[in-house]
């Protein structure tokens, strides 16, 4: 392959991860489109299924426990809560990629019935247990 060819193939291959990268980030980081009162941003999320219950692991790194909320909610989980800036507000702010301020995520849940059984706060994720009812 001729050298110029080579270097546009490469180029087109840095475009398409630079444009994934950025869908990925708005998917993550986008603000809440449902009905909220203030605005707010949705922290990514895992879900995991067993048997008898389901595990979702809310990336939250930088969010206190004492700043955290869940509850079950008509079908949905609503893990919500607050990031604060770690600095002096007189701080000068060089860059800001991290989401800072009011946060919200609500998790449709499938059909049935769910009982938040446990929730704990580890290295940066909070990990939620729904066991299923019935």
């Amino acid at each position: 392959m001729p050298l110029r060819n080579f270097e546009l193939s490469m180029w087109a291959e840095a475009c398409k991860v630079l444009d994934r990268a950025e869908r990925l980030h708005r998917q993550f980081f986008r603000p809440v489109a449902m009905q909220v009162k203030h605005r707010a941003w949705e922290p990514p999320i895992d879900i995991y299924e067993t048997l008898d219950e389901f595990k979702i692991m809310v990336a939250l790194p930088g969010v206190e426990p004492e700043h955290i909320s869940v509850s079950l909610e008509e079908g949905h989980l609503i893990v919500g809560g607050r990031r604060y800036l770690p600095v002096d507000v007189g701080a000068e702010i060089q860059r800001l990629e991290i989401p800072y301020g009011r946060f919200e995520r609500s998790i449709e849940l499938p059909e049935g019935h769910f009982k938040l059984s446990a929730h704990e706060f580890s290295n940066g994720c909070l990990l939620i247990s729904l066991r299923k009812i019935g």
